[in-house]
């Protein structure tokens, strides 16, 4: 049975929106959040943007709001660090009791937060929305996304749910678990599997880009699915092994063939058939390797220990409602918190 949570506090819900590159769009967008969360939550909630390294105006959009408005929280790391650590940077500077994170493109309807509070009122920990269908989405992205969740739910222990993104409702207990796991290669919605509690599906149906150019591209896409893979499974080494053991066995049989045909008085004829054994087996060596390679490289990554994203500036009205009234002046505030650091 499932225990009710109850929030208190001046602020109760943080929103977390990572943006690159969403000039076009944010007047939308935090428009919309804001109606939102005003709707259920009054003034006791606040709106965290951090720009992501953004090459046009985001930033310039963002103070502008944040001048205005004393729930916004505007924060500009150093450079482009990427969706997943951006994502991250936010987490690290909520104060509400509830969290709620969606994408900047607006795909991700945030009037759909009061009727994910009511799954949390419930007593669920998280509410991930689980995608139905993909408006705006060409036949291609869904087939490969379909494919990659469907592979991925086959190598990990963790159950990781199919259709999922980054939009969800957390409670505080759950994020602050996910800001203290130090990983740089972060998988988001798998760590938040990965940490458990009550855990619910939200079915929606996502909506297309509002404005602007999607910023995954298939690259990206491809990253975050290696990303995703290596956090989570160690099936790819183990698939090199078997692939060893299966050359092998291969390379016995022949063997036993050739001696069969010389033990017979003939003679093994076919320089072309060797070469091209040498070159599959010299392409699967390689393949090994590089699937070594991959988990290597991230082990060296880690044992630096640098921090996982740094900020250069924190920009927020200085008191609540009142002093936004008085027409004081922004702060401005360099952030010294660079990311999370492994314990030495």
């Amino acid at each position: 049975m499932h225990v009710p949570h109850t929030f208190s506090g001046s602020c109760e819900l943080s929103v977390v929106i990572p943006v690159y590159n969403e000039e076009a769009g944010l007047d939308a967008l935090i428009e919309r959040v804001t109606k939102a969360a005003q709707a259920i939550f009054a003034n006791r909630y606040e709106l965290i943007l951090v720009n992501d390294g953004s090459k046009d105006g985001s930033w310039a959009s963002i103070c502008a709001h944040a001048d205005r408005d004393s729930r916004i929280v505007a924060i500009n790391l150093s450079r482009n660090h990427g969706h997943q650590l951006a994502l991250t940077a936010g987490l690290n500077h909520v104060r509400g009791d509830l969290i709620f994170v969606l994408d900047a493109d607006l795909q991700d309807p945030p009037e759909l937060l009061g009727p994910m509070l009511e799954q949390v009122r419930q007593g669920y920990d998280v509410v991930y929305g689980q995608r139905i269908k993909r408006h705006g989405e060409t036949a291609f992205k869904r087939g490969t996304a379909s494919l990659f969740y469907r592979m991925l739910g086959s190598m990990v222990d963790t159950y990781i749910p199919r259709d999922t993104g980054d939009f969800r409702l957390m409670t505080r207990r759950v994020v602050d678990q996910l800001n203290a796991m130090p990983e740089r290669y972060r998988f988001i919605r798998g760590l938040v599997s990965y940490i458990g509690f009550n855990q619910t599906a939200f079915p929606y149906d996502r909506d297309a880009r509002y404005a602007g150019e999607t910023n995954y591209p298939l690259r990206k896409m491809v990253a975050l699915a290696v990303d995703a893979v290596t956090s989570f499974s160690v099936v790819p080494l183990r698939f090199a092994s078997h692939l060893g053991m299966l050359f092998g066995l291969a390379g016995l049989v022949s063997l036993l063939g050739i001696v069969w045909v010389w033990m017979r008085g003939g003679t093994v004829e076919g320089w072309a058939s060797l070469a091209a054994l040498i070159l599959i087996m010299g392409s699967v060596q390689l393949m090994v390797l590089g699937v070594f390679g991959e988990y290597l490289g991230r082990m060296y990554m880690e044992g630096k220990q640098r921090p996982l994203f740094i900020i250069s500036e924190v920009r927020r009205h200085p008191l609540a409602a009142n002093a936004a009234a008085d027409g004081e002046a922004p702060v401005i505030e360099p952030d010294l918190r660079e990311g999370i650091r492994v314990a030495s």
